[in-house]
């Protein structure tokens, strides 16, 4: 998607984008191109960057090939890996929000705390104890940021040190350490690979064994990185990977489809291959469909879980003692680092920020007992709020840059609304509740059903996420149904 021709609004709005992240960044470079100059990013950090700048963990990399996870109208010549390392992600996200004006329409350390409707306008307040007064609230507050800390009895007695992934500790030295590491998701798996060599001895705590799909990441050569800065190729390149992505959409709502059959027998390729000991292998094949989980994608995992310096250990943790973790099994595993690789709470979106809607209703109550939007980016009830990234949207194996395009595209027609005189917008309740009706019975054909706990379920086991093809999610996107909403 090209940038917008900036054009003069009709109308005056104001507007905060919370956020200044991938989606954030996003929504203030479009909102400018619009021709809005009432806007105001609010960020809780010190720069942008969003998970990428909270994430610093060793290994840290992007999942989604690193053409594809930028804008479609900011292709990056300076990649140096099919799937980028963090810090180039950081560093990318910091250049297009400087050259984009970004940076200076945001106020940094200022977390936005409440949110209010006031029957015409939304009524702002920061952590700092500032105010602000908008029409229009653009919600980019992604959904990787809120660390989820395990309860285990004992946690806080470990003598050792302890942290998050998304709160690594650089002060601590894991050189020469005994590590053990809680979770082998995306996080985990990154980690190990990355530090199975620094350590003395790396424990694996594993609750439930991934399926790993083979991921090459050999740093791309000096004639490849030439041809990068045609910038030309690199948006062609983007647009067909997009089309590959999108067909990956078949493997994830239909469990029967030949390309679910086709991800699952790559990944089973990769485990029997790649694994020597009969009895490491079987302790690392899951019991569950390939791509029921959020599908690990690593070029080097097995090898690491076969290096001399790492350990599985597959019995429950049942607590932590001073001198480290001990599991059912009643071993001791003595460790100098414990880190929680435990993922976040990935369905508190705006919260835990305060917001009331109409009739002092907040979000909280609506969103009890689980969170719901129209189409993931709107609310019945909270007028000129829209959500990027938001409830029961597009997140498996996907370029969220893509998918918060897309949505923001959306959002723009909605504004138009706005621009040409209309006070609110809001989508319907009736709408809402039918579309969601939909979407939970289509789940029922999707991967996320077949037998797995994972992060994407919701209380009802219900997958909280699109089940619909990538090409259906462009094609509602093209343009809003009106008689979904209401304006007035």
């Amino acid at each position: 998607m090209q940038p917008q021709r900036a054009t003069q609004p009709d109308r005056t709005l104001r507007f905060a984008v919370i956020g200044a992240g991938m989606a954030g960044i996003l929504a203030a470079i479009r909102l400018s191109e619009r021709g809005h100059d009432a806007v105001t990013v609010y960020e809780k950090g010190g720069t942008v960057g969003g998970t990428w700048r909270e994430n610093t963990y060793p290994g840290l990399a992007c999942d989604v090939p690193s053409q594809l996870y930028s804008y479609s109208f900011a292709p990056n010549p300076d990649w140096t890996h099919p799937y980028s390392p963090g810090p180039q992600i950081q560093q990318y996200f910091e250049r297009v929000a400087a050259d984009y004006g970004v940076v200076a329409r945001t106020r940094f350390n200022d977390e936005v705390t409440s949110l209010r409707w006031d029957g015409t306008a939304w009524q702002l307040t920061t952590a700092a104890g500032h105010r602000d007064v908008v029409d229009v609230v653009i919600a980019a507050t992604g959904v990787l940021h809120h660390p989820n800390v395990p309860v285990i009895e004992g946690l806080d007695s470990f003598e050792g040190h302890c942290f998050h992934s998304a709160r690594w500790d650089h002060a601590v030295t894991i050189d020469n350490a005994r590590v053990g590491i809680v979770g082998t998701g995306s996080t985990g798996v990154q980690i190990i690979s990355a530090i199975r060599d620094r350590v003395d001895a790396l424990v694996v705590f594993q609750r439930t064994p991934q399926w790993v799909l083979p991921m090459p990441n050999d740093p791309f050569g000096p004639e490849l990185l030439e041809r990068h800065q045609d910038l030309d190729l690199l948006r062609a390149t983007h647009a067909k990977l997009s089309e590959l992505f999108g067909k990956f959409s078949n493997a994830v709502i239909d469990a029967d489809s030949p390309e679910a059959a086709m991800i699952g027998q790559a990944c089973l390729d990769n485990l029997e291959t790649n694994v020597r000991d009969p009895a490491l292998r079987e302790r690392l094949r899951p019991d569950y469909r390939a791509a029921c989980k959020r599908l690990i994608a690593s070029p080097d995992y097995y090898d690491a879980m076969q290096a001399s310096t790492v350990e599985l250990v597959t019995d429950p943790i049942v607590g932590v003692e001073p001198d480290g973790v001990r599991t059912a099994d009643d071993r001791l595993h003595e460790l100098d680092v414990l880190v929680l690789a435990t993922g976040f709470h990935a369905d508190w979106f705006v919260r835990p920020m305060q917001v009331v809607g109409r009739d002092q209703r907040t979000i909280d109550d609506f969103w009890t007992p689980r969170p719901l939007a129209y189409l993931s980016m709107t609310v019945p009830g909270f007028p000129n709020l829209f959500m990027i990234n938001g409830p029961n949207g597009p997140v498996g194996n996907f370029s969220l840059i893509e998918v918060a395009e897309y949505q923001f595209a959306y959002v723009d027609q909605l504004l138009d609304r706005l621009r040409n005189g209309a006070a609110t917008i809001e989508p319907r309740l009736d709408a809402t509740e039918a579309l969601e009706a939909e979407r939970v019975a289509a789940s029922r054909q999707s991967v996320w059903v077949t037998g797995c706990r994972s992060w994407y379920l919701d209380d009802r086991g219900v997958p909280a996420t699109w089940p619909w093809t990538f090409d259906r999610f462009r094609e509602v996107m093209a343009e809003p149904d009106w008689s979904a909403y209401a304006v007035t």
